[in-house]
């Protein structure tokens, strides 16, 4: 009889003990995944924190290039006295695809819509140059093309540039 009134007293002390640990084992269980929510929560409000500047950043450098190849920008910033129309139209094109390569990296903080209209407006601003150029002979100065330029530009209502402008401050305001 002692030893079943042993095991009986074993057992009165080892069950609570289980419960007991059981119930701890839970509540730190459940506060260790508590922490590590907040300390996640935590950790992408400081990235947030960093990164939002170098967004804003990102949209203004994309505003500062779809001003820098505007139409009207380019003939003023790239033409140069005694050019043929051909060897203008060839540096305007450089012009836009190095503005447009030297902020490449930039997509990375953009929405991919926002990236869009910024691709958009450079291959529209090309094929603005492009038809230009198809309307004056290839040895006539550089002038004509950038008159040919101005009168395309003219006749839209918007130029490409200006319409993505107008989108990228649109996400600016409503992001920030």
């Amino acid at each position: 009889m002692k030893t079943m009134d042993k095991m009986y007293d074993l057992v009165l002390m080892i069950v609570p003990a289980l419960i007991v640990f059981a119930g701890m084992f839970f509540f730190l269980k459940l506060f260790f995944e508590n922490e590590t929510k907040r300390r996640m929560i935590e950790m992408k409000s400081n990235v947030r924190e960093l990164v939002t500047p170098i967004q804003l950043q990102a949209y203004e450098r994309m505003v500062l290039l779809l001003e820098r190849i505007s139409p009207y920008q380019l003939i003023v910033r790239v033409n140069k006295n005694g050019w043929s129309s051909r060897h203008f139209h060839v540096e305007l094109i450089a012009a836009i695809r190095s503005e447009f390569e030297h902020n490449l990296s930039q997509q990375i903080y953009m929405t991919p819509a926002a990236w869009d209209q910024i691709v958009s407006a450079k291959e529209e601003t090309i094929k603005i140059v492009n038809i230009a150029s198809m309307k004056v002979a290839e040895n006539s100065p550089s002038t004509e093309l950038a008159q040919a330029i101005i009168d395309v530009t003219s006749s839209l209502k918007k130029t490409p540039t200006a319409l993505a402008i107008e989108f990228v401050k649109r996400e600016v305001a409503q992001k920030f």
